[in-house]
């Protein structure tokens, strides 16, 4: 699915910024010298080998001169497995993007097949290689740089991405490969007015569910790793695109686990940064497995959701396997009967429109973005002061179900902000809202004014 105007971050077309690949082998620091460079955590560190495994995407300013930095999984080009293969696939796919490379090397460690290996294949590309000799921390560690001429890459310069020490010389050289004229009109490019709104979009839910099947089809793109392996991706991955004349950005974040089933140190930091994400998000893509059902981890997850006061779409995916294991094809009792089931187990988000789909035929995926426009829209709507007052009105609260002395009585009610929508309810005396009167009211205004997929936040305060 390529809807006709249509363009991904990741392609070098659609960013104005010459692109520098950061690249080498596992646990050699190339996240850390990505996180320098973009001045701040965007890349999960970390002494496991083979953190990263998507590419990651940032920016960094030097000299007045902007560029685009792509962190890529530790490369082993011969490797048969199947995550380290779409590795290096994801790492070649930068390699073919970017304007210069950046090798990274242990520098305390000896040479080793890969990094020869590695460098060969950099310098049949005939781009601009760098190769940044790691972990030097200290001038006396600065002679071990020099065995690792022996990659025949003439400029070589011995960093610590840790501390910050040679990263200055290593961007001056980057900038010397580039046109000048290139980084210049790049930076008045992106300065040529306020760029249009994006609606930030982040996909969770539990390891192999599919999210990151769901980002790949929805952006038209290979931009994550898929493999039946659970926990494949740990970085957040995210993809700029235009559609209809509107920005996206979808953030593919590490499957959620449970507490006690994160060993590693990499997964438990992911689960971290995927909570971080989605904090940062507009809407929440709520991934369901339809061939498991609702489960109380996804109910936990949208739990995390509902509780930042994100937006959310539940989307079930799989479900060309769950409907094709009935006898009768009758998918649409199926559904009706899934949703039913979602709907009590997901109690709290009743307000959520469930969506149906395979991530990896296809069917059913054409329903999610006018779903997201419509849930963006609605996180963004505001009523004024004199609608909610007519609206209040109307409003008959001895219906509420609400014990005598938690009752109040209401002065008035105004929309204080949007994103998520929060009323403010002036009341006659200092009490906090029994929760079902909360409901009700809640109820009452979905009826009104709709608030799709969006949850909403009611205050109260005393006026005397």
């Amino acid at each position: 699915m390529k809807p006709a105007s249509y363009r991904t971050e990741h392609a070098a077309a659609s960013s104005p910024l010459p692109p520098l690949a950061i690249v080498g082998r596992p646990n050699v620091g190339k996240s850390t010298l990505f996180n320098r460079l973009i001045g701040r955590r965007r890349a999960i560190v970390g002494d496991e080998p083979g953190i990263t495994r998507d590419r990651i995407y940032g920016e960094t300013e030097w000299q007045g001169r902007r560029l685009r930095v792509v962190d890529t999984g530790g490369i082993i080009p011969d490797e048969k497995e199947l995550i380290p293969a779409e590795i290096f696939r994801q790492a070649r796919v930068a390699l073919d993007e970017a304007d210069a490379v950046v090798l990274v090397v242990d520098g305390r460690a000896e040479l080793a097949s890969p990094d020869l290996d590695l460098a060969r294949l950099l310098l049949r590309s005939g781009k601009p290689v760098m190769l940044a000799v790691n972990k030097i921390d200290s001038p006396k560690l600065e002679a071990y740089a020099e065995e690792f001429h022996r990659l025949g890459i003439r400029n070589l310069f011995p960093v610590s991405a840790e501390g910050g020490g040679g990263v200055a010389e290593l961007l001056d050289a980057v900038l010397q490969t580039l046109p000048t004229n290139q980084t210049e009109s790049a930076v008045e490019a992106v300065a040529e007015g306020p760029a249009p709104r994006e609606v930030r979009v982040a996909i969770i839910g539990r390891p192999n569910v599919g999210k990151s099947t769901l980002l790949n089809k929805l952006t038209g793109s290979d931009r994550s790793i898929v493999s039946p392996v659970p926990g494949t991706t740990r970085d957040a991955v995210d993809e700029l695109m235009e559609r209809e004349g509107k920005t996206y950005r979808f953030i593919d974040t590490a499957g959620i686990r449970r507490k006690g089933k994160t060993r590693l140190m990499a997964e438990k930091l992911s689960v971290v940064m995927a909570r971080k994400h989605l904090e940062a998000a507009d809407v929440a893509l709520l991934v369901i497995d339809a061939t498991e059902g609702v489960t109380a981890l996804d109910a936990t997850i949208g739990g995390y959701a509902h509780e930042s006061g994100r937006s959310v779409i539940v989307v079930v995916n799989k479900w060309d396997l769950a409907a094709a294991s009935r006898a009768d094809g009758n998918r649409t009792s199926d559904r009706n009967l899934f949703e039913q089931q979602a709907r009590h187990a997901l109690k709290f988000l009743g307000y959520a429109p469930i969506l149906f789909v395979s991530a990896t035929t296809g069917r059913g995926m054409e329903k999610i973005f006018p779903t997201l426009e419509t849930v963006a829209a609605e996180r963004r709507k505001r009523i004024t002061t004199g609608e909610m007052n007519r609206f209040l009105k109307t409003v008959d609260f001895q219906r509420a179900s609400v014990p005598a002395s938690k009752r109040v009585k209401i002065r008035y009610l105004t929309q204080a902000a949007t994103a998520p929508p929060t009323f403010i309810l002036f009341t006659d005396r200092k009490v906090k809202l029994h929760f079902s009167y909360e409901r009700f009211l809640e109820n009452q205004i979905r009826r009104a004014f709709g608030f799709i997929g969006t949850p909403i936040r009611i205050k109260n305060r005393a006026r005397e």
